[in-house]
């Protein structure tokens, strides 16, 4: 998903580089005032926008999670009723390799700092999560029927590890990746992924009638 459609404001600037610093050096090893310089204010100055560092990794982590939930959903209702299946999922997934690419300290952050936030802040960021995993989990049985729900379920949550492993990549060169090679690896792996959905199917109606093929869910030992 493209979260930035415009030039940002301050306060986005400023988000930006909290959310940096925070994910190369973690939420204690930051002060206000490290965050000002990187926008160029003083820190002091920052609290004209956030009260405090709190704040700010409220409204990244809570922001972020929004910003994803809310462009899912945009996808959905251009696709509209009726609308096919597997293009809507590619739209989901190029959303999500876009944000996985782009704010890869927001991944990082999520990872470490999230158990920092109040209740109320950490609860939210877990309701919109909820619903995002629900939106792909409808999409996913819209395109393979045969699915079972806690199947289609646990292939989101697979994709999802693999498109947010990218703050593991490092940064592009260097023997890693360029981005848009990145964008490609990442978008063949995804379908390639729920593609053995479909294989799933196959194995279930084409296997040899022993044990293994009448587990639960077609799983074996």
């Amino acid at each position: 998903m493209s979260t930035r459609t415009a030039a940002p404001t301050r306060r986005e600037q400023i988000l930006k580089q909290a959310a940096r610093l925070f994910a190369e050096r973690g939420f204690h090893g930051v002060g206000v005032d490290e965050i000002g310089a990187a926008v160029g204010i003083s820190g002091p100055g920052l609290y004209r926008h956030f009260p405090g560092k709190e704040a700010m990794l409220a409204e990244l982590l809570v922001g972020i999670s929004s910003r994803l939930l809310d462009g899912g959903r945009l996808r959905v209702r251009e696709a509209g009723p009726g609308g096919d299946p597997a293009a809507l999922l590619a739209a989901l997934i190029d959303g999500h390799i876009d944000f996985a690419l782009d704010d890869r300290p927001l991944i990082t952050l999520h990872d470490r700092e999230l158990d920092r936030l109040r209740d109320s802040d950490r609860r939210l960021v877990r309701q919109f999560q909820r619903q995002y995993v629900e939106l792909w989990v409808t999409v996913v049985r819209e395109l393979y029927p045969h699915v079972p729900e806690a199947r289609a379920r646990g292939a989101v949550h697979a994709v999802f590890g693999l498109l947010n492993s990218t703050p593991r990549l490092g940064p592009y060169g260097g023997g890693t990746p360029g981005r848009a090679a990145t964008e490609s690896l990442l978008r063949r792996l995804a379908h390639g992924a729920f593609a053995a959905l479909a294989e799933d199917r196959e194995d279930r109606h084409g296997g040899d009638g022993g044990d293994g093929d009448r587990r639960p869910d077609g799983e074996g030992a």
